[in-house]
């Protein structure tokens, strides 16, 4: 991690305990694999337990995402495009979310959550579009469960190596983000023909 005033934050936030996880996973600046894994190290080490370690991780993760969407609702686009990289969200997220939006709809909000670039703003034209926030809300939390089960374990096993995640997690990304691709085609393929034969 280059950035040490990031793990600084992490490490203050999750002195909080599980509301701390919440709160560092609600902070778009720290990316949640660097603390989930800590979290997982957190775990390790017995500071926290388990379950409420992997509570607290899918809370905030999915209220981050809430915060996008609502921000995506009633801001627009615009403003994003003005006031984004203050949230680090270029303009190029947006666009390769909307993209992906656009492309293969809803289910795409539990799927991109395994892509990365796209992940990072996939809630934005969720709430630009007026998605159900019920959906958008089921959707982000089921793709939560298995991410943050992931990280912490992965955190759990490095220990205090856990700041090493940003390295040893692009060889879980990588094909985690195929099978997201290959699911999404999946279900498309899936609803064209079903429709079809129901036409």
């Amino acid at each position: 991690m280059n950035h040490e005033w990031l793990v600084t934050i992490l490490t203050t936030l999750t002195d909080w305990g599980y509301i701390g996880i919440a709160l560092a996973l609600m902070i778009e600046v720290i990316p949640s694999e660097l603390v989930l894994s800590y979290a997982g190290f957190m775990v390790s080490s017995g500071k926290l337990s388990f379950v409420g370690a992997f509570l607290g991780g899918v809370i905030g993760g999915t209220a981050a995402q809430l915060f996008l969407y609502w921000l995506g609702y009633y801001g627009g686009r615009p403003f994003f495009i003005k006031y984004g990289k203050y949230l680090f969200i270029s303009e190029k997220h947006i666009e390769s979310a909307e993209s992906w939006f656009e492309r293969y709809g809803t289910i795409v909000i539990f799927t991109a959550r395994f892509i990365p670039v796209v992940r990072h703003a996939i809630s934005i034209p969720a709430g630009i579009s007026r998605m159900s926030l019920t959906a958008f809300t089921l959707y982000t939390f089921a793709a939560m469960l298995p991410w943050t089960l992931l990280f912490l374990v992965i955190g759990m096993e490095l220990g205090i190596h856990w700041e090493h995640i940003e390295v040893i997690g692009i060889k879980y990304i990588k094909p985690l983000s195929m099978i997201a691709i290959s699911a999404t085609c999946m279900y498309l393929l899936f609803s064209y023909y079903r429709h079809k034969k129901k036409a």
